[in-house]
């Protein structure tokens, strides 16, 4: 059943697997001794809706997690299909991360991107090592959402736009 394109469980195939499956944009954002760090994640997952809490993973490698770690609160902008060029900066391992966002601050150092289509502010609760990662639990605190963004999608290895069939579309389709 497997046989066509079958790649070893190694983190080279793990990534052709999971290159497969899309998922939204997050930047995780705040105010560290009064200059904003942020970091751009793909591994975003609402874990419980009481207590409100949502986690992401984080690779042991980052240079700026380390930073954010120690953060009161997190702002986690769920990124828009007009931000692409903000989480390319916010995935880079040089330059100004913030050169294509405008910013605003929440409570507690947490910062947002504006354009985005939901903001999250909350605490960390937990952080759990997991191999080449850390599992970060965030008890949430804030929301708001702009429902007409559209959110920015990471498949295949690059950003894409979700295509929206409208009702009358799925109608015909079912008929």
């Amino acid at each position: 059943m497997f046989d066509l394109f079958e790649f070893p469980a190694d983190g080279s195939g793990l990534r052709r697997a999971f290159a497969n499956f899309p998922s939204g944009v997050v930047a995780i954002c705040a105010d560290v001794d009064g200059t904003p760090h942020g970091l751009a994640v793909s591994t975003f997952v609402p874990v419980s809706l009481d207590p409100p809490l949502v986690s992401f993973c984080v690779q042991n490698s980052s240079s700026t997690w380390p930073k954010l770690a120690g953060a009161s609160h997190l702002g986690l902008s769920l990124l828009g299909t007009d931000q692409q060029d903000a989480a390319q900066a916010l995935g880079a391992r040089n330059g100004d991360r913030f050169r294509a966002s405008q910013l605003h601050r929440g409570t507690g150092g947490a910062v947002f991107l504006d354009g985005a289509s939901a903001w999250i502010e909350g605490v960390p609760e937990v952080t759990v090592p997991a191999g080449d990662h850390a599992v970060v639990i965030l008890r949430i605190h804030r929301i708001a959402t702009q429902p007409e963004v559209d959110p920015l999608v990471f498949h295949g290895s690059r950003y894409r736009r979700l295509h929206a069939d409208t009702a009358d579309t799925w109608e015909r389709k079912a008929g």
